[in-house]
């Protein structure tokens, strides 16, 4: 990060940013191809740091993870445009992580429900879900173990 004035060590605010965010950004590569997607999250900070995605069972996506698990995430909130007299009197306010990480495909039932529980839990709070057998089988659980995160808050 170059403004180290604007870097947050303080995990608890770190967190708190993840958990006001509504979506995540993840971006794959696959030699000299990269691709980026964003995608709904559920975060767990205890007691490893990951973040659940789910997606349909094919896809570009998949592919490119199982060719290459290392994954950067991004997510950002409290978007505040601000103006000035000149072009480059403009700019943008906001808060942000930038991760990076390894992403596996969760193949064990249970697993995969503990995924898309974080994942409703994100949305939705401490509720109770359950998943229809035709639906599980469609969605696959993605599991972002995190390594290191960069966050920035204006």
């Amino acid at each position: 990060m170059r403004r180290k004035d604007r870097n947050i060590p303080d995990i608890i605010l770190i967190e708190d940013i993840i958990l006001k965010a509504d979506v995540c950004r993840i971006a794959l590569a696959n030699g000299n191809i990269p691709y980026m997607v964003t995608m709904n999250f559920g975060y767990t900070g205890n007691p490893q740091r990951i973040l659940y995605f789910h997606c349909a069972n094919q896809g570009r996506k998949l592919d490119m993870i199982r060719k290459n698990s290392y994954t950067c995430f991004e997510m950002d909130i409290e978007h505040q445009l601000y103006s000035g007299i000149k072009g480059c009197d403009w700019g943008m306010k906001f808060s942000s992580v930038v991760g990076y990480g390894n992403t596996s495909i969760i193949e064990q039932k249970e697993e995969r429900i503990t995924g898309l529980n974080c994942i409703m839990r994100h949305y939705a709070g401490d509720k109770e879900f359950t998943y229809s057998d035709p639906v599980f089988e469609r969605t696959t659980v993605l599991r972002l173990d995190i390594i290191e995160m960069t966050v920035k808050k204006c």
